[in-house]
């Protein structure tokens, strides 16, 4: 054959390698991107605690008298000693207390030096101190032996100051509202707490009074519990509706006749008081408050001032400065503010309420600069400020919770006495089995310790969670590790949605005794590390349930199992004991419950779970789904001991009722959740190996589990205190996993249909004389493979080969995209086939008069071939096992990209290459130029108009690649940290395309058409 003759040929080939060499970048690239790895990890101890040997209960004596020094410190500790009294079930004898303060110190309020001595002379005990700090714990620490049932005269002795000064909670429920309605629904995953809704109004005077004095007495009665328990700090949740910026630098941010200002000023007095009664009790107060704080008009008025909302800019955080300055002036009971930059957002807005948070300090700088400009101020005004390192895995500091050389890059040099970090105990959220958070051991600022006592990621406290033998091997390792650490933050009720789990409020609703515990364990063991968790629960369970022996020793007993239930339970053991990394986040042990109450049913996590899960136990699957089994079987001995407690021993029947129901309802749950592992892990095995044996292990296991989903839906859906869980994502993996064989088959059926109608044209000779059907076939084989033969191609082509030409194509284009999606899908086959009309119809418009035919053809089979690729890698195990392999298989993802990215680009070469032949090289790169842009423009306009996570939410929902409440948290585009602006971006690239592209095939000379010489 002459040179000239071989040149489109070998031009194509070198064309296509080009293709698929970009394509395996790419493919690694994606590999890269999804960063889906694992490492060892060493998950959390806990030295192994014996259930405390209880005794019966010791009656205490009748106070005769009390003599204490003056004041609202004292007043409300005596209280608590004669509630406590009063509560027990008898008194013998009588006694009297006397306490002493011989120091100076008697306003300290710090915690630093809070030692006493208890003596007993008689029937008389005396608290002695060296300050009221010690003189008042004294006080609380015999009301609480009462209250336990132990004798005071066991508590005679010294008492060494306690080792963490800083002990603080959140707010509780204080100024929550209980409100079954609102609860049934269990749907509601905003992280508003609502606190003081009813008594914060829109408009003028802005405070219900009524409301206001209510709120007042429940914040009087969880500050003098929190006392009792041994807090002695609270973080108020609020900030910048506090302040009016009238002090700001540059000027005031609100105008003189802003409502903002008068707001501010109402509820600034209004909580004053609040302010002040923790004050005269010893508890400190922070604002707690996320950062950036914004209302609309200081949010516009920064942008105004600084070009955009800048936190590397120190200007912006001296308005904040400012504001904490004005503050601080006003309500000099404010010891501090608490700030979290990594996490903010519309999750914690509230309706009608113009006080928001962006997450907008996520580089190094920005929170370097933040915190150089407030802990200056905090020294300034003899003030703290509190600086979270918590973070969601958004921006340069998205691990700094996590990872020491982010800590240290953030953090390191900042060691203002001002300034205090605060960092959760588990490396990461609050959930078992992760190490213990090795940060805690760094930096040479002032450290506090975080714990969440109604842990919201295990059933939000409506399980049984006993957590005190963690809480104490954590602290005493982290003690022995930093000499800096000097306090707790104990979450008595906050954190996670406040309305999508049980309505248990702290103090006020629901079965709050339970999670109570470990808010006490946590209190204990600040004050000293070496306390016996087993009997901080055996003096809980007296308090709150029975003073019998027996039954106090069988809830202990029950608690003291509770660990393992949850373990078992919510998490697969094999996935949990590793740290996993995928798309530059640390997902949490959990998961397949991602998260809260919502079972998940995406690819993305069950895919992955079921590979880790696989590799680290060598395929023995039965080691992980035996877990399960063994939770539940944990559950049910635990409701057995609490069951066999006779009734009348108990303080009150409803208790014993609510914790039975608890039970019953762990055992119902874990036994659902049994099913559900065992079924996705034989997904997960099917599609890794094809087995037959696996398939009908699924089918089995899905069975039980809609079984048990069905009864646990009856039993517990719109019940406020043990709600179903929201199965709706794992419902839709079902359905999905049930329709894979079938799309297995359509793909199979589909793809020798098109591997026919390729190969049929591929082996016909001759011209159109050999039929509609083979001629179009050999034009759209021709056209695909060698475009530059498409004219001679399509020549004489029947009305019915032609429109054959357009059939079959787009037939097998359609139909991909429906088996690839299941049937399930309309938001994707829709931008997809959208798109490629668009791109057709612009294409068309291009030829002028030029028959519209080789382009077709060449384009059209060069779908064929790229639908052909996309069904052979769905033909396995269905649509299912395509996203198996893309989560799991590295290999086989980057090859697949490889080829798919080079099918698909070739279908625009081919287009190009089929048109030069009619209008010339320029002007048909401009047109398929053109053809591309419109088909990006016109989709991304759409999205950008709905919103792209609107659209993104809706795409996921029916594909399920990804867990379904990631929209429901912070949104898909927060967390894969994709600008909502995406859409529009894409749109004016896509009309740059378009412009350039019809420049090209519509401006300048018309060449005249060559057809190509090439034989067909």
């Amino acid at each position: 054959m002459p040179r000239a003759r071989r040149r489109p040929g070998i031009l194509a080939a070198i064309v296509a390698l080009v293709l698929v060499g970009l394509g395996a970048g790419i493919g690694v690239g994606v590999g890269d991107a999804l960063g889906i790895r694992t490492e060892s990890a060493e998950p959390m101890g806990s030295d192994p605690v014996e259930p405390a040997a209880v005794a019966a209960a010791v009656m205490p004596p009748e106070l005769a008298s009390v003599e204490v020094p003056g004041g609202p410190r004292f007043e409300a500790a005596v209280d608590e000693l004669r509630d406590a009294t009063a509560d027990a079930e008898r008194r013998d004898g009588t006694a009297s207390l006397a306490v002493t303060v011989t120091g100076a110190a008697r306003e300290s309020g710090d915690g630093a030096d809070d030692a006493y001595r208890l003596e007993v002379d008689g029937s008389t005990y005396r608290v002695t101190a060296a300050s009221d700090d010690g003189a008042v714990r004294g006080v609380y620490d015999v009301a609480a032996a009462v209250r336990a049932g132990r004798s005071i005269a066991a508590e005679v002795g010294p008492h060494d100051a306690s080792r963490l000064p800083l002990r603080m909670v959140d707010l509780g429920a204080v100024g929550v509202a209980p409100d079954p309605a609102v609860w049934s629904a269990g749907t509601d995953y905003s992280h508003a707490s609502h606190a003081f809704a009813d008594a914060i109004l829109p408009e003028p005077p802005y405070v219900d009074e009524a409301a206001l004095a209510a709120a007042y007495e429940d914040f009087d009665t969880f500050l003098r519990h929190s006392l009792a328990n041994g807090s002695n700090a609270v973080a108020f949740p609020g900030f910048v509706e506090f302040v009016t910026f009238d002090d700001a630098p540059g000027g005031p941010i609100y105008g003189p006749d802003d409502p903002h200002r008068d707001r501010a000023i109402a509820l600034r007095d209004a909580f004053a008081p609040f302010w002040q009664r923790a004050d005269e009790l010893g508890v400190r107060v922070y604002l707690r408050t996320d950062m950036l704080a914004l209302t609309d008009p200081l949010e516009a008025e920064l942008v105004a001032r600084f070009g955009s909302l800048d936190t590397e800019n120190p200007e912006l955080w001296d308005v904040y400065a400012a504001g904490l300055d004005e503050l601080y002036a006003a309500e000099p009971a404010l010891d501090g503010v608490l700030i979290r930059v990594g996490e903010a957002g519309p999750v914690y807005d509230v309706a009608g309420w113009d006080v928001s948070s962006a997450l907008a300090v996520t580089s190094v700088d920005a929170v370097r600069t933040m915190l150089e400009v407030l802990s200056a101020q905090a020294e300034a005004a003899e003030r703290e400020v509190i600086f979270r390192s918590w973070t969601v895995g958004i921006g340069d500091v998205g691990d700094l919770h996590t990872d020491v050389d982010s800590y240290e890059a953030a953090l390191s040099g900042l060691d203002s006495p001002g300034l205090i970090v605060s960092t959760k105990y588990t490396l990461g959220d609050f959930y078992s089995w992760l190490p213990l958070n090795e940060t805690l051991a760094q930096g040479e600022q002032r450290r506090i310790v975080e714990f969440q006592s109604r842990r919201e990621f295990e059933d939000y406290g409506a399980l049984p969670n006993d957590l005190g033998a963690e809480y104490r091997w954590a602290l005493q390792r982290l003690l022995e590790s930093n000499d800096r650490i000097e306090g707790v933050w104990v979450w008595t009720q906050d954190g996670g949605p406040w309305r999508a789990g049980p309505m248990s409020l702290y103090l006020k609703s629901g079965f709050w005794q339970l999670y109570e515990l470990n808010t006490q364990v946590a209190a204990v063991l600040a004050a000293d590390p070496a306390a016996d968790p087993a009997r901080v629960t055996a003096d809980w369970a007296r308090e709150h349930f029975s003073d019998d022996p027996e039954t106090v020793a069988a809830i202990a007993a029950a608690m003291a199992e509770s660990r393992t239930a949850v373990q078992q339970g919510l998490y697969l053991e094999p996935f949990a004991e590793q740290r996993v990394f995928a798309i530059g986040l640390e997902p949490p042990p959990m998961m397949w419950i991602f998260e809260w109450d919502i079972l998940t049913g995406d690819s993305a996590v069950l895919d992955v779970m079921y590979a880790i899960v696989r590799d680290a136990t060598g395929g023995e699957l039965d080691d992980a789904i035996a877990g399960g089994e063994q939770a539940v079987a944990t559950a049910e001995a635990m409701r057995e001991r609490v069951s066999a407690t006779d009734p009348a021993t108990w303080k009150d029947p409803a208790l014993r009722t609510a914790f039975l129901d608890t039970l019953d309802y762990e055992v119902d749950t874990l036994g659902m959740l049994d099913a559900y592992r065992s079924m996705i892990l034989h997904a997960g095995l099917w599609h890794d190996t094809g087995s037959a044996e696996a398939r009908s292990a699924w089918e089995a296991d899905r069975d039980r589990f809609e079984a048990l989903a069905a009864a646990h839906v009856e039993r517990y859906d719109g019940d406020v205190d043990t709600p179903a869980y929201n199965l709706t994502a794992a419902e839709l993996g079902v359905d999905r996993a049930e329709r894979d064989p079938l799309m297995a088959w359509l793909a199979r059926g589909l793809g020798v249909l098109a591997v026919a109608w390729m190969l049929l044209g591929a082996f016909t000779r001759g011209a159109a004389s050999v039929g509609s059907v083979r001629s179009a076939a050999r034009a759209a084989w021709t056209a695909a493979t060698r475009p530059w033969c498409s004219v001679a191609a399509t020549a004489g082509l029947s009305r019915a080969g032609t429109a054959l030409l357009v059939a079959v194509p787009a037939t097998m284009l359609v139909l991909t995209r429906a088996v690839q999606t299941s049937f399930l899908s309309w938001t994707h086959p829709a931008i997809v086939l959208g798109a490629w009309l668009v791109f057709a119809l612009v294409l068309l418009a291009c030829l002028r008069r030029s028959p519209p035919w080789p382009v077709i053809a060449a384009a059209g089979g060069a779908i064929v071939l790229r639908c052909i690729l996309a069904l052979a890698a769905v033909s396995f195990t269905g649509p299912g096992g395509y996203w198996f392999a893309f989560w799991t298989e590295p290999v086989q993802r980057t090859a697949y990209i490889a080829l798919a990215f080079a099918c698909f680009i070739w279908v625009f070469v081919a287009a190009g290459w089929a048109l030069g032949a009619a209008i010339g090289a320029r002007r048909a790169s401009g047109a398929v130029l053109a053809a591309v842009g419109a088909g990006l423009l016109v989709p991304a306009a759409i999205i950008g108009a709905i919103g792209l996570e609107t659209a993104m939410t809706a795409w996921n929902d029916e594909l399920g690649l990804l867990p379904w409440g990631l929209s429901r948290i912070l949104g898909l585009t927060a967390y894969l940290e994709i600008p909502v602006s995406t859409p529009w971006y894409a749109a004016a690239a896509g009309g740059a395309l378009l412009v350039v592209g019809l420049g090209l095939a519509f401006i300048g000379r018309r060449p005249t058409p060559r057809a190509s010489a090439e034989p067909a």
